[in-house]
């Protein structure tokens, strides 16, 4: 690993404790020529995941992209980055948990719009509207109706 203010393969580590999952190492390190400090994250590896798309095609399981889809669900909306971190945490955790090799894409998109329903209920219809393609307003209300009723969870907001 290099430092990543000026690229210097030595450090040292100055702390490491367990992340918050439980499933990460937190490492507080500090480069021994410039002695700027930096944090790594390190996670075990895992076997690869793949994705079996709606077209057929397959692609290896991304996180990224999952917080990534997230992300743009919940634009311009009060939503703190570490509930969504958390949640693809979640979803991460319980895909390995569940198959070993490969799954539909739509489980995927499945455990999203659960977390996100949890999350911000409009992130959710907005994510709703693009993973099961709304073409009219009765979509639309489907997915309001099975909101009525439901006591609503209150989440801490980002400012």
């Amino acid at each position: 690993m290099r430092c990543p203010f000026c690229g210097y393969p030595d450090q040292k580590v100055l702390d490491s404790r367990p992340g918050i999952d439980g499933e990460t190492i937190r490492r507080r390190r500090e480069c021994t020529r410039c002695n700027r400090r930096f944090t790594t994250h390190e996670r075990p590896e895992r076997a690869r995941l793949f994705v079996v798309k709606r077209d057929g095609s397959r692609q290896e399981f991304q996180r990224d992209k999952t917080l990534h889809s997230m992300l743009i669900a919940c634009r311009k909306r009060r939503v703190a980055i570490e509930d969504l971190r958390d949640a693809v945490d979640s979803i991460e955790r319980e895909l390995y948990q569940e198959f070993e090799e490969e799954l539909s894409s739509s489980v995927i998109g499945d455990k999203v719009m659960e977390a996100l329903r949890d999350i911000d209920t409009v992130a959710y219809v907005r994510f709703a509207s693009v993973y099961r393609e709304f073409e009219t307003l009765a979509d639309f209300q489907e997915v309001l109706d099975s909101f009525k009723g439901r006591k609503r969870k209150v989440t801490a907001r980002a400012s």
